[in-house]
C-alpha cells in the first residue's frame, strides 16, 4: 500500500543567512522526499522559520525594526535560498503564526492538566542597564575552570568545561557590557524527570515504528541510553519552558509577563506549518497524522530530519511533550552530522563560511552541491566534509565524464541519421541495468538514506554504459558501410541506459532530470513498474548541452567572496566593563624574566582522536623531543578544546607550539600534560580557532624564544 508521510526539516533560526552547513540536512531530506514520491507514496513536506527568542528581539532593535518586520524579511530570504537549491517544501511557514500559538497553548493546557507543568523560583543574571534577564549565551566572563577570558555563560570553548553562568568569574552582559546582578523569578517547567516520562522514553527511544524501522539511528539510540541512565536511575532534569519579559514570543496563558521559551514552540512549528498547508489545500485530514487516538493514525508516518546538535530536544523533550499532551509521537528521527570544509569547521577568515546566496551569486550550479552532499551521506550521524578539490573532481568525473557523456556521444546520431526516432534496445547490453532494477539495491539505499552507496552503484552502472559505447564506437559505425542498423541499436541502447541513470539520479538532481525528460520527450520518471526500454520509433528532441564542468577559478572566487575581515568587534562601554576587557592593551605587563619562565617548544602531533563524553575536546599525543630513562621517545598527552575547528584525522603530522612546563592537570578523561597554543578571533567564537604552526624545517622539541 502507498505510504502517507508527513516530513519536516529542522527549523532555521530567523536571525541569519542559510549557509552550506544548513543545507546538508535540507538536501538529505529533500532527496528522500523526492524518492518517496517517485515510489508512489504521498508525502507532505513542511518547514518554517524559527522566529522567537532574545536574539531576534535584540537584532530587530539594533536594526531599528519591529521583530515582525525582521522575521518577515528573513522569511523571504530563506524561502528564496531553499527554492534555488531545489529544496521543495510544500509549505514554508513561521512559528510566529496563529496556528503555532493555538498549538502551543493547547500543548501547555493538556500538559498542565496531566500534571507535567511545575513552577518554582530560580535565580538568574539580570542586566540592570537593559532591564532584562540574560540567557546563558548573553553572559560572558572568565572560565571558572581554566581561567580563559571571554567565555560564554554555559561552557568554555577552550577547556570544554560545562558550568552554570553564576560560576563565571568577572561576568558581564554581552548586551550592554554591564555587570549582571542575580535576581529571583518564578519559572515554569516541563517535568521531563517525571517517572512516567522516563519510562516512556526508555521504551520509545529504543523501539521500531509501525513499518519495522528503528525510530532512532543506532548511534542516536545509544546516546539516549547514556542520557537516560541505567534502569532504576533517573538522569533527566526538568526543562525550563518559560522566559521573562521583555521577550519576543507567545505569552503563557494565565501568566502575565511570562513567555514560552523558543524551544517549546519551535518543534510545534512542524504541526503548525502542516495545519496551515491543510487549510490552504482543503484535502488533508490533519488529525490522521497528528492525533494519537485517530483511527487512521496507524496508517500515517511523521518523520523529522534534524541535525545532531538538537537531538536532545527532539529525542527527549519533543516525544515526551507529544505523548503526554495526547498527540502521536514521531515515527522516525533522521539525524545528520555537521558540515566541515576541507576538514575544518567553517571559517570566515579562510573564506569557507559559505552562504547559500554566495554560492549562487558566484554562478555555481546548486546541483553540484546536491550531488556532492549526497555522495557523502550514508544515513548515519557522521559529519559531512566538503573537500572543495574533491567536489571539483567528483562532479566533473561523475556527472560530466560518466553520466552526460553517454547522451552527448549517442544522441546526435539518432537526430541526424534516424530523424530523431529510436531503434531497438539490446537487452543483453542492458542486463546489469535490468538486474539492478529488479533487485532494488539502489532503492533500498535511498530508503535508508545511504545515498553514498546508492550513487556508487549508479556510477558503476554508468561505467558499464560508457564501456558499451566505447566498445561499439558509434562514431566509427557511422562511417562504416552497411552498419546503419547496428548504429541505430547501439545509440538507442545507450539512451535507454542513460534514461535509467537519470531515473536513479532524479531525487538528487531534479533539475537535470527534468532536462533529460524534455530531451528524451518522456513523461516524468518514476520508480515504479517493470523495467522496459525506450520504445522503438519513439522520437526524441535534439540534444542540448545538459551540464558544465566545475572550474577551480569558480571555487577560488567563492572562497574570496566569503572571506570576511575579522576586525575586533566594538567593546562595551568602558564604564560598564573591566579595563582589560574594554582595552586589551590595558592588561598587566610582564618582564622578560616572567616570559622566560614559560617553556615553549615545537611539538609534532603523532596521534589525535575524539574524547568520549566531551563534545569539544580532542586527545592529542605529542612528540616534544623528550626521551625516557632508556632513551626511548616519551610523548606527552594533551586535551585541547579545538574539536569545533579541526577534525582529528587532519591534525596528525602537524607541527605546533606547546607549553611544556605547565603543571599537569588531572581531568576525568586522563592526565593533560601541557597545552598547545592557538589564536582565536576577538569575538571568541569557535569558528575562529587557529593552531600556531611553525615554518617548515623545525624539529620536535625545538625551543621557542
Amino acid at each position: 500500500m502507498p505510504r502517507k508521510i508527513l516530513v519536516s526539516n529542522a527549523l532555521p533560526y530567523a536571525n541569519g543567512d542559510i549557509h552550506l552547513g544548513h543545507l546538508v540536512g535540507y538536501i538529505q531530506a529533500d532527496v528522500w522526499v523526492r524518492f518517496q514520491r517517485m515510489r508512489g507514496n504521498t508525502v507532505h513536506y513542511v518547514c518554517a522559520d524559527d522566529t522567537h527568542g532574545t536574539p531576534v528581539m535584540l537584532r530587530a532593535e539594533k536594526e531599528g525594526l519591529t521583530p515582525e518586520a525582521l522575521i518577515d524579511r528573513i522569511h523571504g530570504e530563506h524561502s528564496r535560498d531553499f527554492a534555488d537549491f531545489g529544496v521543495a517544501f510544500d509549505n514554508y511557514h513561521s512559528t510566529h503564526s496563529a496556528e503555532n500559538r493555538a498549538y502551543a497553548e493547547d500543548f501547555y493546557t493538556r500538559l498542565q492538566a496531566a500534571g507535567f507543568i511545575a513552577t518554582r523560583a530560580i535565580e538568574q543574571f539580570y542586566d540592570p542597564v537593559k532591564e532584562m534577564f540574560l540567557p546563558d549565551r548573553y553572559i560572558k566572563g572568565e572560565c571558572p575552570r581554566c581561567g580563559a577570558a571571554d567565555q560564554y555563560g554555559d561552557n568554555c570553548e577552550v577547556c570544554g568545561a560545562a558550568y552554570a553562568p553564576t560560576e563565571l568569574k568577572n561576568p558581564r552582559s554581552a548586551v550592554s557590557g554591564a555587570t549582571p546582578v542575580l535576581r529571583s523569578s518564578e519559572h515554569y517547567f516541563f517535568r521531563l524527570s517525571d517517572e512516567r516520562s522516563v519510562a516512556f522514553l526508555r521504551e520509545w527511544t529504543q523501539s521500531t515504528n509501525a513499518i519495522g524501522v528503528r525510530r532512532l539511528q543506532p548511534e542516536a539510540a545509544n546516546k539516549m541510553k547514556e542520557w537516560l541512565g541505567e534502569v532504576g536511575e533517573n538522569k533527566l532534569t526538568d526543562w525550563d519552558i518559560s522566559r521573562d519579559a521583555p521577550y519576543f514570543g507567545f505569552e503563557i496563558p494565565g501568566a502575565p509577563g511570562k513567555f514560552f521559551y523558543v524551544w517549546l514552540d519551535a518543534p510545534i512549528g512542524y504541526l503548525a506549518s502542516f495545519k496551515n498547508l491543510a487549510a490552504r489545500r482543503g484535502d488533508i485530514a490533519v488529525e490522521d497524522y497528528t492525533d494519537a487516538d485517530a483511527a487512521s493514525a496507524a496508517a500515517t508516518e511523521m518523520v523529522h530530519f534534524i541535525g545532531k546538535d538538537i537531538l536532545y530536544f527532539h529525542a527527549l523533550f519533543w516525544p515526551a511533550m507529544l505523548k503526554f499532551a495526547g498527540y502521536r509521537t514521531p515515527s522516525q528521527l533522521c539525524v545528520n552530522g555537521f558540515l566541515t570544509v576541507n576538514g575544518a569547521k567553517m571559517s570566515k577568515s579562510r573564506g569557507t563560511f559559505i552562504t547559500a546566496r554566495s554560492w549562487l551569486e558566484q554562478k555555481l550550479d546548486p546541483q553540484w552541491l546536491r550531488y556532492y552532499f549526497a555522495t557523502k551521506s550514508n544515513g548515519t550521524m557522521e559529519d559531512v566534509d566538503l573537500n572543495l578539490d574533491d567536489l571539483i573532481a567528483k562532479v566533473n568525473s561523475d556527472l560530466i565524464g560518466k553520466f552526460v557523456n553517454i547522451a552527448s556521444r549517442s544522441a546526435g546520431f539518432i537526430t541526424r541519421r534516424f530523424d530523431g526516432k529510436l531503434g531497438a534496445t539490446d537487452k543483453a547490453a542492458a542486463a546489469e541495468f535490468i538486474t539492478a532494477w529488479q533487485q532494488g539495491e539502489i532503492a533500498a539505499a535511498f530508503e535508508s538514506r545511504n545515498y553514498s552507496h546508492a550513487l556508487r552503484e549508479v556510477m558503476r552502472l554508468a561505467d558499464i554504459a560508457n564501456q558499451y559505447v566505447n566498445d561499439h564506437k558509434p562514431w566509427e559505425l557511422a562511417k562504416e558501410e552497411g552498419a546503419e542498423a547496428r548504429l541505430h541499436v547501439v545509440c538507442s541502447t545507450a539512451l535507454t541506459l542513460f534514461r535509467d541513470l537519470a531515473r536513479y539520479l532524479k531525487p538528487v538532481l531534479p533539475a537535470l532530470a527534468a532536462e533529460v525528460e524534455t530531451f528524451l520527450a518522456i513523461p516524468p520518471l518514476t520508480w515504479q513498474g517493470e523495467w522496459s526500454p525506450l520504445p522503438v520509433g519513439h522520437t526524441i528532441n535534439a540534444y542540448q548541452h545538459l551540464a558544465t564542468r566545475v572550474e577551480r577559478t569558480q571555487i577560488d572566487a567563492l572562497l574570496e567572496a566569503n572571506r570576511e575581515s575579522l576586525a575586533p568587534a566594538a567593546a562595551p562601554t568602558p564604564s560598564a566593563t573591566p579595563a582589560a576587557a574594554a582595552n586589551p592593551a590595558a592588561a598587566a605587563t610582564i618582564s622578560i624574566d616572567d616570559f622566560a619562565k614559560i617553556d615553549l617548544r615545537v611539538a609534532r602531533i603523532i596521534e589525535a582522536g575524539p574524547v568520549e563524553g566531551a563534545d569539544k575536546l580532542i586527545r592529542l599525543i605529542l612528540d616534544v623531543g623528550e626521551t625516557d630513562a632508556t632513551g626511548q621517545p616519551h610523548p606527552r598527552q594533551v586535551f585541547a578544546g579545538i574539536k569545533s575547528a579541526y577534525a582529528p584525522e587532519h591534525l596528525v603530522g602537524r607541527y605546533t607550539v606547546f607549553v611544556a612546563n605547565l603543571a599537569p592537570r588531572k581531568m576525568k578523561f586522563g592526565l593533560s600534560e601541557g597545552m598547545i597554543l592557538a589564536a582565536s578571533d576577538p569575538t571568541g567564537k569557535s569558528e575562529g580557532i587557529y593552531l600556531l604552526s611553525p615554518d617548515a624545517g623545525v624539529v620536535a622539541g625545538m625551543k621557542v624564544k
